[in-house]
Order: C-alpha cells, then structure tokens, then sequence
C-alpha cells in the first residue's frame, strides 16, 4: 500500500485458518473462529472494509493484530494512539544515505490498517507490522517495486483482482460493483461477505498465480513468518489485516525454510521510519497514488456518517454552495436526494453511490452547471484534509527547526492553497519571506511567489502557499546541508557558487542569497561572481546576468543587506555591455535578435536601478543610438532601440518620425520592415498609445502598409497581427478609427500646425475644469477653492 506500489489489493476480509483450506457453505457466527488466526483482507482506504474490520475485531477480541505495513514500524505503533495524531498520516520510510530514496505507506481515518492499529491500541491488543522491512524495498533498483518491468514470461500483464470480479459479476466499472457489493452494502452479519471474496481470490490465484505481481512473493514470505512468530506468542488470538491479494497466500501451508529461502540475499539499506502528515487529495488516484481511490472525500463521509449518509452528503454540498455565494434552499436539498435515491433504483443499486448524488447535486443544486460542480469535486469529493501527527514523531534535526519557525511565525502548513500578503517593513513579515525564500534555495517547494497587488514594489511580496506531504521528504534530503534552515540554505549556497559555471547561475544565486537572508554564504557568492565576470566575454551571458544584480541591490537595500560588492561588480557588467552591445547585435538571424531585444529591455530596466548610474545612461543612450541608426542590425532591435529613445526623451519628437520613415521605405525589404514595427510598438510596451497620440507614426504605419506588394503581404501578416494583438481592445478600436479618418492626410486627425504630435496648439480650459469636482472628491477638498 506505499504511495507508489501498484497495489491491486482488493477489500474483503476472511475468518480463514493459516494452513487449511477456505471453508465453504455455511460460516461461524461473527467472531467464532475455526482454530487458526483470523485473516482480515482488504481493500487499502476502503470505508466498507474499514467498518467489517472493527466489528470483526470487536465480536473477535483478539490478543494481537497484525497489519500489512513495514516491519520497522512496529516502533512507531504507540504514537497512532496520542491525541494530537490525526489522519490521513503516512508512514515515511527513507534510506539514511539518500533520504531522496523513500516510500510512503498512507492510513486515511477509513482505513481498514488504521482502524485495526486504533482498536488495538484502545483495547491493549498488541500491534505488529509484517510486510517486508523498508530496510529491503528501499535498496531494491527500483523502489517503487514496478512489477511491470519483472513479469514471469508468459504470466501477462498485472492482475487487477477487483476488475476480474466486477467483470465476472457483469460490471463494465469495477468501481461500481466495489460500491455495490461492500461500500453500499448493509448486512447484519459483518463477516457475510468476506468469505466469498476471500473464495474468489483463492481462485484468482489458482487462475494467475501471482498475477503478473512476482515480488509479492517475496513479501508473503516475510508475512507468513511474522504470523508464525506471533502464533508462538499468542496461539491462535491474532488477527491479520492486509490486502486480500494476499488471503490465500498466507493461509498456503509453507515451510519455514522455504520461505527463508525467498528472503536469503535481499539487498539492504540503513533506513528510518516516521510518520507523516498525509492529505485526502494524495490519497485520490488522480494524484498518482496507485492504491489510491477516486473519492477520498466521498469515502470519509460514507465511513463517519453515522446514519442517512446521502442526506448528509446533501447537507455538506450546500453548506459550501452557500458560502460561495450560490442560491440554495432546503427544497433544493431535499428533492436533489430523492432524486438521487430515484437514480438508484433505476440503476439497480442498493443505494445512491457517488454518481447518483453527483449527478442529482449538478441537476438540482446546481442547475445544470458543471462550473459549481466542479467546487463540489475539488472542496468535498476529494477534499483538502490534511492530517497531523505528534511534535514526538522522529524527525531530522532540520525538520524539527522548520517546525519550531513555522509555530513562531504562525505559518501553519495547509493542503488548501492560499495566498499570503507579506510586508517586508514588518519584522514577522521580513522573517517570513526569509524562510519561504531559504526553503526554496533547498529545493522545499512550500511557497512561489507571485505578481500581486505590490507590482514592481520592493516593500511587499505575494506568495502562494501550499503543503504537499512529499516535502517532508524534500525537508530530509536537505538535511544533509545542516541542522537548522538557515544553516542548510547557506551551506547549499556556497557548495552552489563553487560548482556554478554560468555567469547567470551566479547572478541568480547572489540574488536568491539577498531574498533569503544568507549574509554568510555572500561573501563565498560574491568571490564566484567575480571570477566569473572576469572570465566571461559574451555580451548574451552579460546582458542575462546584469538584470539579476540590479534586483539584489535593490532588495538588499530594503532589506538592509549590505550590497556594495555587488554595486561594483553591476558596474563593471554594465560597462562592458555598453562596449559590446553594438557589434553582438550585427547579422544576427531572427531567433538570436528576439533573444536579444529581450536582453536589451532587461539591461535597460536594470540601468534604472543602479544606484549613481547618471553617467551610464548617458552612455547607454549613445549606444541605443548606434543600435537605431545601424543598417547591420536587425530591424526589430532598431526599433526596439528607437522606442526606449523615445520613451527616455533622449529622441526628439521630429527625430522619430525620420527614423520610421527611412525604416519603412520602399527599399526596406517588407519583413525588415514588420520587424522594425514590432520592435518599435509591439509588446506590452505602450506601442498602441504611441500611435495614438501621435498621429504623424500612424501615418507612417498606415501608408506603409498599404504599399506592401501583394506577394509579400502574405509573409509579414503573422508579424504584424501578433504586434497588434498584444494592445487593449481599446486601443485597438481607437486606432481603426484613426485610420478610417486617414491620419496624417489633412482629415480631423490632422495636428495642428505648432502643436505637439496628436495635440492641440493650446489648452482648452472649459474641458480641463470638468474633472476638477472629481479631483475634489477624490482629494477631500474644497469644491469652492480656486483652481
């Protein structure tokens, strides 16, 4: 049942004798036994299992209870009875020389293993775990034990033992005769099931063998002695629960040897064992859990319904409908369950399953609606319940620190996505973005950042929070760095800046160290950054580089990290891009000039953030400048570099009108032409607004366009349609207006002589008072006072 097995194990469970064959005809009363150990299959998170098991154990009251687990977790059994553990846990095992080597084992609260656990911690039965030890499946090549890759020639593919059964009963779904035959089913003796399933997977043995699963052989063998050692100590008052896949192994009469002898020569690997949070939507199939089940969520409430569990299931499905704002009454309710009970006499089912709620829930509660239904899916069906286990459960040191950051700076982990607003003025904010920062340096992907409501700011930062339960093996792997999360994060960074090789890794690594906080692996960062600025010619990999500095001075600055290693180093970088820039750019083919003009814009926002770089932007615009007005240089970085010309004011307003004109000449080749275009007002960068405002380039634009020959229309079409996408529809239908009224040609687009581009000569104040009573308002001011 690890959390990447493809367990096929099916729910059933058996009061079958070890050694003797499945009795048939009529079974013992509920909790008689036959003189051998009662064998419990089932099917791994099922909640129809999960109830048979505890009224089984109930009426049975066994000495000790066996389940399909590894056997290193026998340690761990005590801690499933603490208060503060709650599921859905897992248990983690991981190999101590690769903590990246692991294997979950998930228990949801309708588990049939812990509802066994929890009965016999609760009654004082013993508990033992009897699957193979971790220490084994962890040194195996393959983990994960795909018994795909190691079929027995001529055995076929794997068995699905639940598909053979709902194929043999007439079922298309499996799913659905599981529903039928256990989960939906309501039979006063608990045990009546079982022994048919348990016959039936005896003869699904003799018809498959293994079934295309030749390891469980292996781990059969193990399980077997495990049961033999405790018959030794309690006779016959032990109960096994595992997969019923396994029933008919276990009752098999074997030798000790002979199952030694599967055992002998297994591969090893020093392991620890814990347990874990889980979370209901890793126990859903869907999430690549291959024991896993379609609806955790669905199957939680099947098993905590104490009675009429569809009217429940009702009840929850507008209780979140309403909080979401969406209109449903008591009628809705009531007569989407009688419609779902209707569906399932129709359907010949004992009682509403999951489809028939769903889909009396689209049709009633939400009118026919997949979107609603789709909440219903993500919020219930499968559900964000993650689960917690005792602050005593082993742990790495640098989980241990985790946790005591995340209770001091109330972070508590979540299942549920969320976004967290941080304000790096505020002490606990600033600590936060440090740890959410340090833990990704580690590779512990807890938080992202994301554009938010802060923009471009400095002083805020947007995070998306979310806990997946494989962190924590990624909290173990990087324990090998330290003990705590700074200390981890700041050994990882320095072994970083020694092995990087790329200028750019170097220049994101100084920048990740700022966010973090690793005043200590800077100096090592900085040392690397150096030597490698020194050594690395290409303008491309200087130009990459530059807009990462520019970002860690500026943080550094609100953070109060001291930058002025990096100021020199940004300085020297810049420097020599202003050197470099003009030749790198000549004959350069499409691709390498989009690339190019992308560098080019992060070099010049870069420039903007460097702190006394007056003296750059001068030489930065002389060499926009040689860029504008060199033929050599592809048209889409001349007009990139005329707009930022423009833009910065460097660039008369009846300088750019020339520029545009030479570029788009007759003798400009038409693609040379769309390119320059695209670079000069394509983008996000305002293009469209140019044009509007300055009706003399639009002239320009449309008396170009209108000249393309025919043959080449064609070619720079796509061009100019992904430059004029990228504007707002607005701009969009203004500047359809603008060309209808020919701009330029002396219509009532036409400036005024003297005037600015797109203006009048002089202001008209009768328009410009009509928004000073807003202004006013806005303002909190006097509407009397003098303008």
């Amino acid at each position: 049942m690890t959390s990447t097995s493809t367990s096929t194990s099916t729910s059933t469970a058996t009061a079958t004798s070890t050694g003797t064959a499945p009795a048939t005809g009529t079974g013992p009363a509920p909790g008689e036994r036959r003189g051998g150990p009662l064998l419990l299959g089932v099917r791994h998170h099922g909640p129809g299992s999960a109830r048979g098991v505890r009224a089984v154990l109930e009426a049975a009251q066994p000495a000790a209870v066996l389940v399909e687990g590894p056997a290193e977790a026998d340690a761990l059994v005590a801690l499933a009875g603490e208060e503060d553990m709650r599921p859905p846990v897992a248990l983690l095992a991981h190999a101590v020389d690769d903590p990246g080597r692991a294997a979950f084992w998930p228990m949801a609260e309708f588990s049939p293993e812990w509802v066994a656990i929890r009965w016999a911690l609760e009654r004082g039965a013993a508990v033992r775990f009897i699957d193979l030890p971790a220490a084994h499946t962890l040194a195996a090549a393959d983990p994960t034990w795909d018994d795909g890759e190691d079929e027995v020639a001529g055995s076929g593919p794997p068995t699905d033992p639940v598909a053979e059964l709902a194929a043999a009963a007439g079922y298309e779904d499996a799913e659905h005769w599981w529903e039928d035959v256990v989960e939906l089913r309501g039979d006063d003796d608990p045990a009546a099931p079982f022994e048919a399933l348990a016959e039936a997977m005896g003869a699904l043995h003799e018809a498959y063998g293994h079934g295309g699963h030749p390891r469980d052989l292996v781990r059969e063998a193990h399980m077997r002695l495990r049961l033999r050692e405790a018959r030794k100590e309690f006779g016959d008052e032990v109960a096994v629960v595992c997969g019923a896949w396994h029933v008919p192994a276990l009752a098999r009469r074997t030798t000790v040897a002979a199952d030694r002898a599967l055992l002998k020569g297994l591969p090893k690997v020093r392991t620890e064992t814990t347990w874990v949070p889980w979370t209901h939507r890793r126990l859903a199939r869907r999430s690549g859990y291959g024991a896993g089940i379609e609806a955790p969520g669905w199957y939680g409430h099947l098993f905590a319904a104490p009675d009429r569990p569809v009217e429940r299931w009702m009840t929850k499905v507008a209780g979140l409908l309403r909080s979401e704002d969406h209109p449903v009454s008591s009628a809705h309710v009531i007569e989407a369950v009688r419609l779902a009970e209707t569906l399932a006499v129709l359907r010949g089912r004992p009682l509403p399953g999951l489809d028939e709620t769903t889909d009396a829930v689209r049709a009633v509660l939400c009118e026919g609606s997949d979107v609603p239904l789709d909440l219903v899916r993500d919020r219930l069906v499968v559900g964000d319940v993650l689960g917690e286990v005792p602050a005593g459960a082993p742990a790495v040191p640098l989980q241990r620190d985790l946790g005591r950051r995340q209770r001091t700076l109330r972070l508590k982990p979540e299942a549920q996505e969320r976004v967290l607003e941080l304000d790096l003025r505020k002490e606990t904010d600033g600590e936060r973005s440090r740890l959410l920062h340090r833990l990704r340096l580690l590779g512990v992907g807890w938080g992202e950042p994301v554009a938010g409501r802060a923009g471009t700011g400095t002083f805020r930062e947007t995070w998306l929070l979310r806990w997946e339960p494989e962190l924590h093996v990624r909290v173990a792997e990087a324990g090998v760095w330290g003990t705590t999360v700074e200390a981890a994060a700041t050994a990882k960074a320095e072994a970083r800046a020694r092995a990087a090789t790329a200028l750019t890794d170097i220049t994101a690594l100084a920048e990740q160290c700022l966010l973090a906080g690793l005043a200590d692996a800077l100096p090592v960062v900085m040392r690397s950054l150096a030597d490698r600025a020194a050594l690395d010619t290409d303008v491309a990999h200087l130009a990459q580089a530059l807009p990462a500095l520019a970002r860690s001075l500026r943080y550094g600055d609100v953070r109060g990290t001291g930058t002025a290693a990096l100021a020199d180093v940004a300085a020297g970088l810049a420097e020599r891009i202003c050197v470099g820039l003009p030749p790198a750019c000549a004959g350069l083919d499409t691709d390498a000039a989009a690339a190019m003009r992308e560098r080019i814009d992060g070099v010049h926002q870069a420039l903007g953030l460097l702190p006394g770089a007056a003296g750059l932007a001068t030489r930065w615009a002389a060499v926009l400048r040689r860029l504008a007005g060199h033929d050599r240089v592809p048209g889409v970085l001349r007009g990139r570099a005329a707009r930022i010309l423009l833009d910065e004011g460097r660039l008369a307003d009846d300088e750019a009108a020339p520029l545009m004109s030479r570029a788009l000449s007759p003798g400009t080749p038409p693609p040379d032409a769309a390119a320059w275009i695209d670079g000069f007002a394509g983008g996000a960068s305002g293009g469209g607004l140019l044009l509007v405002h300055d009706e003399r380039l639009l002239g320009l634009v449309d008396a170009w366009l209108t000249s393309v020959p025919a043959g080449a229309f064609t070619a720079v079409l796509p061009l100019l349609r992904r430059t004029f996408s990228a504007y707002e529809p607005g701009v969009r239908r203004t500047l359809g207006e603008l060309v209808a009224r020919d701009p330029g040609s002396g219509g009532a687009g036409r400036p005024t002589p003297g005037a600015a581009p797109g203006f009048a000569a002089g202001l008209d104040r009768e328009r410009a008072d009509g928004v000073l009573p807003l202004l006013h308002l806005i303002l909190g001011t006097d509407t009397e006072a003098p303008a």
